[in-house]
C-alpha cells in the first residue's frame, strides 16, 4: 500500500505532499511538469495556492561570471511563482501567459538558499498580477519583482 502523503509520479517531486486536490490536479495537468529550466535552477515549491506561492532556489549554480547571483535567475524564480499562482487562479478554464515582468535587485548574494514569496495583487477574469519578494537565509531582501499574466482560454484549439 502506498503512503497517501507521497506525491504521484506525474506530480513534480518538489510538490509538498499536503497540497489540496485541486492544486495537485493543476500540477498534474502541466504537460512539462514544472519545466526543465526550473529543474536546472533547483527551484523547489514549498507552498502553493492561488493567493500565495512560495519556493526556494539555491544561489549555487545560478551565478554570473563574478560569482554573484545572476539577476536573470531572480527573474526566473519570480516568473515561476507568479505563473504558478496565476495558473491556479485560472485553472481549469484558463492558462497563464506572462505579459509583463519587472525586477529591482536590492543586494547581491554569493551563496545560500533564497526564498521567493509571490502574493496576489490582482486576480481577475483575464489577468492576474503578483508581487514577488526574494530573500536570503538571513531574511534580507534580494529582489522585488512584479509579474502580470494574461489568462487565456484553455479550450482546445
Amino acid at each position: 500500500m502506498t503512503d497517501p502523503s507521497t506525491p504521484s509520479p506525474s506530480i513534480p517531486p518538489s510538490t509538498p505532499p499536503t497540497v489540496p486536490p485541486s492544486v495537485r490536479d493543476y500540477l498534474a495537468s502541466l504537460p512539462e511538469g514544472m519545466g526543465a529550466l526550473n529543474e536546472r535552477m533547483g527551484i523547489e515549491l514549498v507552498e502553493i495556492g492561488p493567493d500565495r506561492v512560495v519556493a526556494t532556489m539555491p544561489v549555487e549554480g545560478n551565478t554570473q561570471p563574478y560569482g554573484l547571483l545572476h539577476g536573470g535567475a531572480s527573474v526566473v524564480l519570480a516568473e515561476t511563482l507568479g505563473s504558478v499562482g496565476s495558473g491556479l487562479h485560472g485553472y481549469p478554464d484558463r492558462v497563464p501567459v506572462g505579459v509583463d515582468i519587472n525586477a529591482t535587485h536590492h543586494r547581491a548574494a554569493r551563496s545560500g538558499l533564497l526564498t521567493g514569496v509571490a502574493t496576489a495583487v490582482h486576480r481577475g477574469r483575464t489577468m492576474a498580477t503578483y508581487e514577488v519578494v526574494i530573500t536570503d537565509e538571513s531574511d534580507r531582501r534580494i529582489c522585488t519583482a512584479r509579474i502580470t499574466c494574461a489568462l487565456l482560454s484553455a479550450a482546445p484549439a
